[in-house]
């Protein structure tokens, strides 16, 4: 546990210290996209964080290659090569993403080679545990295919989610860290070493969110851009597919009376049996929702909206920061509630807290829409979105303008009576009462 801590800490220490000067390098290089009509931030924020993220993962992997016990992975493994070479490749192309924004048939292309890149240097699935069946034996084009689907469903779905500040670094850090216990549990408790890359990869992943998290939280000072969600996203799903393809069910027999039994028992925290629901399960939600949507309306899977869940959360009332707060609970509600029913699904206080914590979650998604109210004596007291609003209050009557005055400046009048708005200026309505020396004056 120590040195997965200390490939931790050095992971996120590489991403936070690197994230600054990438700041200003994609200043420079003018990796700074006007704002469009989907976001929403007001300011132009520069891109290419994914930067500092890809060599805070180098960084990550080489302490670990040096470490004692850690070394053995390494030695014993091709997947952490893998992993990098996969990475190399996603993050290249992010980083052109981020300059020039190509198009996203080419970007989903480069997700399919990436993919491939990992598959043929041996991270893959080779077999899936299936509930009521046991473990069934994949082909190689099976196996190949359930992977590059896997990972391309896994980044995109990370990059969706990536619409507010902190919003995808603090998810996938969630997810990872609930997974990360889970890996760590089944190699240290039941000896299976095909779990320890799925559990370096879980470390170094927390590592880099934590490190460029104090950049990326609202008001944001830089974005990962598409470099940085398509590498956090790949490098999520390369864990899961390590531990799900690679660990066999059978010896897990451990802690259970047969192969089938203990396939069930595992299932709730094997993540791609189909789709990495359990660990991603709001951004799958989002991507599914977002192909649904676009295509009813006629439009491509990738055309950009403002239909995204954080999106609704915004049009509901809640706050820049509130929103992201919710979509971590949940996150981590549904991460950490597989991780306890992995660890003991016959519990039912288990099902009864997650059932608990997912009313208290109902209520924070509607708050807005049933905002209290504090009395009088205290309005003074609390913010002023908590006090009552006052009557309106009749407009007072109109001084007389002079003739003269009245053509020389003419007023927009609606037709309540309360003067208009000043052209393009849009401040306010102009003044009721007159100049007292221009009234005066003969000119």
């Amino acid at each position: 546990m120590r040195e997965y801590l200390l490939t931790l800490c050095i992971t996120a220490a590489v991403t936070y210290l690197l994230t600054g000067p990438v700041r200003k390098f994609a200043i420079v290089a003018g990796a700074m996209p006007e704002i469009r009509a989907r976001d929403v931030h007001r300011e132009p924020t520069p891109r290419l964080g994914g930067i500092a993220m890809f060599f805070g993962l180098c960084a990550g992997l080489l302490v670990a290659d040096h470490l004692t016990n850690l070394s053995e992975v390494f030695d014993k493994s091709n997947e952490p090569r893998a992993l990098l070479s996969g990475a190399a490749l996603i993050w290249l192309i992010g980083v052109l993403d981020d300059k020039f924004e190509i198009d996203a048939l080419i970007k989903l292309g480069g997700q399919m080679i990436a993919a491939g890149v990992m598959v043929m240097q041996g991270l893959t699935i080779l077999w899936l545990p299936i509930p009521s069946v046991g473990n069934v034996a994949l082909t190689q084009w099976q196996g190949t295919l359930l992977t590059v689907a896997l990972v391309v469903i896994t980044i995109n779905a990370v990059n969706f989610v990536d619409g507010l500040d902190g919003l995808a670094a603090g998810m996938v850090c969630i997810a990872s860290a609930a997974f990360f216990l889970y890996a760590y549990r089944v190699w240290v408790s039941y000896g299976i070493e095909a779990a320890a890359p799925a559990t370096l990869f879980s470390a170094i992943l927390m590592g880099m969110c934590l490190g460029f998290l104090p950049h990326n939280m609202h008001p944001a000072r830089i974005f990962m851009g598409d470099s940085g969600s398509m590498l956090i996203g790949l490098v999520l799903a390369a864990g899961a597919i390590s531990i799900t393809g690679q660990v066999d069910p059978d010896a897990l027999k451990l802690f259970a009376g047969s192969e089938r039994e203990a396939v069930q028992q595992t299932v709730p925290v094997y993540i791609p049996l189909l789709l990495p629901l359990t660990i991603i399960a709001i951004p799958a939600a989002d991507l599914i929702l977002a192909i649904v949507r676009r295509t009813w309306r006629g439009q491509s899977p990738f055309a950009a909206d403002r239909g995204h869940l954080h999106h609704r959360l915004l049009e509901i009332g809640h706050s820049h920061s509130r929103a992201v707060l919710i979509m971590y609970f949940w996150s981590a509600l549904i991460a950490f509630g597989a991780l306890a029913y992995s660890v003991n699904s016959a519990s039912m206080w288990i099902v009864l807290g997650v059932v608990f914590l997912s009313a208290i979650g109902l209520i924070l998604l509607l708050l807005p829409r049933f905002t209290p109210r504090a009395p009088k004596w205290a309005q003074a007291f609390v913010p002023p979105r908590y006090r009552r609003r006052r009557a309106a209050v009749e407009p007072a009557p109109v001084a007389p303008v002079l003739e003269e005055e009245q053509e020389r400046t003419p007023v927009a009048v609606s037709v309540s009576g309360v003067s208009g708005v000043n052209g393009a200026t849009a401040i306010g309505a102009r003044s009721r009462f007159l100049d007292r020396r221009k009234a005066g004056s003969s000119r």
